[in-house]
C-alpha cells in the first residue's frame, strides 16, 4: 500500500502543478484583456525616434496606448497581484482544479458555490503568474500588441 501511495504521490502533485500553471497563465490573459479594454481606444502614444534625421523630419508615430509595449510593459509588471481575487473551483467529475474570479470588475454578484478562497492559493497562484509573466514576457506582449486571436490557447495551452 506504501509503495502504491508513493507512485501516486508524485502524479497527482504534477496535476496540481500543471493545473496551477494553466489556470495562472489563463488568469493572467483575462486580466491583460481586460486591462487593455478599459484603456480609451483614442489614446495614443508617440514611438520611434526622437532624434531629427538630416532632412530636418522626425520617425515618430503613433499608435495605440492600450496595445503598446510600453502600457503592455507597464501592465506585466502589476498584473499578477490580481491574483488576490481568485479563488479555487475543483471539477468534481474529474477533480482538475481551475481557478476563477471571486471579486467581480463590476461589482455584479458572482456564484461562489464550490469555490475555495484561500492564502495559500491566492499566492500560489500569484507565484505561477509571475514566473509566466517573467519567462514569457515577449510572447505576451507580441500576441497582445497586435490583437492575436485566442492568446490563451496559444500562449496557455501550446507555449508554456
Amino acid at each position: 500500500l506504501v509503495v502504491a501511495l508513493g507512485a501516486l504521490l508524485p502524479a497527482a502533485a504534477a496535476r496540481r502543478s500543471q493545473d496551477l500553471h494553466c489556470g495562472a497563465c489563463r488568469a493572467l490573459v483575462d486580466e491583460l484583456e481586460w486591462e487593455i479594454a478599459q484603456v480609451d481606444p483614442r489614446k495614443t502614444i508617440q514611438m520611434g525616434s526622437f532624434r531629427i534625421n538630416p532632412d530636418g523630419s522626425q520617425s515618430v508615430v503613433e499608435v495605440p496606448y492600450a496595445r503598446s509595449e510600453a502600457h503592455l510593459t507597464e501592465l506585466l509588471e502589476r498584473v499578477c497581484e490580481k491574483m488576490k481575487e481568485y479563488g479555487e473551483k475543483v471539477d468534481p467529475a474529474t477533480h482538475r482544479k481551475s481557478y476563477v474570479r471571486v471579486i467581480s470588475h463590476d461589482g455584479t454578484k458572482m456564484d461562489l458555490s464550490g469555490v475555495k478562497i484561500d492564502g495559500d492559493v491566492a499566492s500560489s497562484l500569484k507565484f505561477a503568474c509571475e514566473s509566466i509573466a517573467e519567462e514569457y514576457e515577449d510572447e505576451l506582449i507580441e500576441f497582445l500588441s497586435h490583437e492575436a486571436d485566442n492568446v490563451k490557447d496559444r500562449l496557455c495551452s501550446k507555449r508554456t
